[in-house]
């Protein structure tokens, strides 16, 4: 691959990871709440952990899916998702170096995707990237 396909492709890739990786987050919200896919739980209150973090995940997910108020929402999923690793998986099964070892791998991998998100941007196929056109 030459230097100039890679100029050319690096920021569409971007947006690509970041509409997969908040289509990703979006069914997790999806599943706590609407039980699709797989199923909801039952008589969730919105102000648990559990609740908070399903409304984590829809909203930051759909934001991220389109590309609007990406770094921030993209901050607030890293920050999620750190947290999700700790409570979830390090506190309950302890582990903390080996994610492999607590079942923690996609909580991790979420984490620092959403962090490099917040960093880098959405990318040229995003509403954030109309929006800066118009200004």
């Amino acid at each position: 691959m030459t230097t100039n396909s890679c100029t050319i492709w690096t920021p569409r890739v971007l947006s690509i990871l970041r509409i997969v990786s908040g289509y990703c987050l979006l069914w997790h919200g999806t599943s706590k709440y609407f039980g699709f896919p797989g199923s909801a739980i039952e008589n969730l209150p919105i102000f648990s952990m559990m609740g908070i973090a399903g409304l984590i995940e829809l909203i930051a997910g759909v934001l991220l899916i389109i590309g609007l108020f990406t770094r921030g929402a993209a901050f607030i999923a890293s920050g999620f998702t750190a947290a999700a690793y700790f409570i979830g998986h390090v506190a309950t099964k302890g582990s903390f170096f080996f994610p492999t070892m607590n079942g923690g791998e996609a909580a991790v991998l979420f984490c620092f995707i959403f962090l490099y998100l917040a960093v880098a941007g959405a990318g040229p196929w995003s509403i954030d990237a109309m929006r800066n056109k118009s200004n």
